[in-house]
């Protein structure tokens, strides 16, 4: 492995102020695959003072934005050279499929490409002043020092996500990645300083939340946040934001719906559903976790979708013929256990899996069957949690204003789906649905182009699009007097 296994700190990479390191754990069989350092608040401290000095100096910021542009599209060129060995890193912490991973790293440099080719085409906007002789003009400008903190399932994903539209638009970064998947974001921040990035624009800081992600919350000198991650510590970084007021894009997870009508195509509608749940092990905020079916065909779909989820092949990443990894950790494991253990206590039918497999090859990675609840009504804690996992729960209703109804009884609003073949049905559909995102006739699909995020406590502010680059903008007016006068008032 050539990856330096360090921090990134103002341009250098250096080991923890404390010495401390971290082992990272393959997910597959439990085999240290490589020690980094274990960061704490001195670190985060350090890395903050060097992100505020260099958006302070305005040589970033005032770099123009074509100039900017081109190194991020430089790190998307760097991404597709490197893209193997980033698959391969991702595999080996994740414990996601080579395949998906190679998928992952096209989606990485689009997304990097996608923001290089907009970073100068915001010339901002002029207003009709109604004063004579002035003019009156509304730009964005960079809002500062920026910490950004991304989740496990999709390391690299979520870090383009936010590294991107940060650089462009003229910002000074802190991440911190999970510090339980941190080796592809290493690697991008050693592409970053192979494409040119300053010191100090874009730090790396590696170790847990409540030390480093609580001192980006907390610090004075950081002016957004932008958190990927579960809703319990998305309050907490608010509570901690609200010390200066800090800007927020909180990105918090889902019970996404996936409503599937009796006059749907039967066998593409099973397929996706399928895979809107068991891909990447559930591991998704948007997976279609939660399926309403309609009464007339709820029997046959659940017994496709149970003799389909049986013959799953779980395994090795690595392996050309897996199709399901393992669980990210034993910790996360035994959440999912629990959470199945709470749907049987609760009523639910327990229709598939409910047990970690009995393969002996399987034994040393965190595997967990594919599993299907029947029976659920949304009274359950399993229909309302976000359980992170491969389990489908399933519901069954009537008549559309049911469904409808079902699909919005949620504390979340990030995603949704509606399987249909009439298509004003569908729009009638989507129209009352309270989500950020809501597919027809498609599920998990998504592009740079368009914007991200959730209603209600799925968060706050939008990632990807125009409105992902506008996160990270401050909006100024400018007025100009071009003949001023005394008013002569006093």
């Amino acid at each position: 492995m050539s990856l330096k296994l360090q921090q990134y700190i103002h341009g250098t990479w250096v080991n923890a102020k404390s010495g401390n390191t971290r082992d990272i754990i393959n997910p597959f069989n439990q085999e240290v695959i490589a020690t980094v350092p274990e960061g704490d608040e001195a670190d985060a401290k350090a890395a903050i003072a060097a992100a505020r000095a260099a958006f302070d100096n305005g040589e970033w910021s005032s770099t123009p934005a074509t100039e900017r542009g081109a190194i991020v599209r430089k790190i998307a060129e760097l991404i597709e050279r490197d893209k193997d060995e980033l698959a391969r890193l991702e595999s080996l912490d994740t414990g996601k499929t080579v395949e998906e991973s190679r998928g992952d790293m096209d989606d990485i440099a689009g997304v990097f490409r996608y923001y290089a080719e907009i970073a100068d085409k915001d010339g901002g906007e002029l207003i009709d002043s109604p004063v004579p002789n002035s003019t009156s003009r509304v730009v964005r400008e960079p809002i500062g020092v920026c910490g950004q903190i991304t989740p496990w399932n999709y390391p690299l994903l979520q870090a383009s996500w936010k590294l991107a539209p940060a650089l462009v638009t003229g910002n000074t970064l802190i991440m911190k990645p999970s510090e339980i998947t941190p080796l592809t974001t290493i690697k991008v921040f050693e592409l970053m300083e192979e494409a040119g990035v300053p010191a100090g624009v874009a730090n790396l800081v590696l170790g847990a939340g409540n030390t480093v992600g609580a001192e980006l919350s907390s610090n004075i000198d950081v002016d957004l946040i932008s958190f990927t991650g579960g809703i319990v510590t998305g309050k907490k970084i608010m509570q901690a934001a609200s010390v200066n007021v800090k800007k927020l894009a909180l990105e918090l997870g889902g019970k996404n719906p996936n409503i599937i009508f009796g006059d749907a195509d039967f066998e593409t509608a099973v397929d996706q559903a399928l895979n809107g749940v068991f891909f990447h092990a559930g591991q998704i905020c948007s997976a279609g976790t939660r399926l309403i079916v309609e009464e007339s065909i709820h029997d046959a779909f659940v017994n496709a979708l149970v003799e389909r989820v049986k013959k799953f092949k779980l395994g090795s990443g690595f392996e050309e013929n897996t199709q399901m990894g393992p669980l990210i950790s034993a910790e996360h494991r035994e959440k999912v256990e629990k959470y199945v253990e709470t749907g049987i206590k609760e009523g639910a039918t327990l229709a598939a899996g409910g047990s970690r497999p009995e393969d002996p090859e399987l034994q040393n990675g965190f595997f967990y069957l594919p599993t299907i609840f029947t029976d659920c009504t949304t009274d359950m804690s399993i229909v309302q949690d976000e359980a992170f996992g491969p389990v489908i729960t399933v519901e069954k209703f009537r008549a559309e204003e049911e469904a409808v109804k079902l699909a919005n009884d949620s504390i979340y609003g990030l995603a949704g789906g509606v399987w249909t073949n009439d298509i004003v049905k569908a729009e009638r559909c989507v129209a009352k649905m309270r989500m950020g995102t809501v597919w027809i006739n498609e599920f998990n699909l998504y592009f740079p182009h368009a914007p991200w995020g959730g209603f209600k406590q799925s968060g706050i502010g939008r990632e990807l699009g125009r409105l992902g680059m506008e996160e990270y903008t401050e909006t100024k007016h400018i007025f100009q007097n071009l003949k001023p006068e005394p008013i002569n008032w006093f």
